[in-house]
């Protein structure tokens, strides 16, 4: 059976990969934000409880990717 979906609504890859590159201190600047911002934060700023969970996900993963390419922070 052929997918008669348009393009736009296929669905989307569950994950997304993607890399950046940036000086040294600003990756450090962003590890510091990832790791301050909490959930007051995120609800704040989300348009709902389930956005702002994501948000502090997402969060929590730029953290430990930069953690992994050696910009932690304590």
């Amino acid at each position: 059976m052929t997918d008669t979906k348009a393009p736009a609504e296929q669905e989307k890859p569950l994950y997304v990969d993607f890399s950046v590159s940036i000086q040294r201190a600003d990756a450090y600047a962003l590890a510091e934000l990832c790791k301050r911002i909490g959930w007051t934060d995120a609800e704040r700023l989300s348009a709902s409880e389930v956005e702002g969970t994501r948000m502090l996900i997402a969060c929590d993963a730029v953290r430990a990717a930069l953690s992994e390419a050696g910009v932690s922070v304590r």
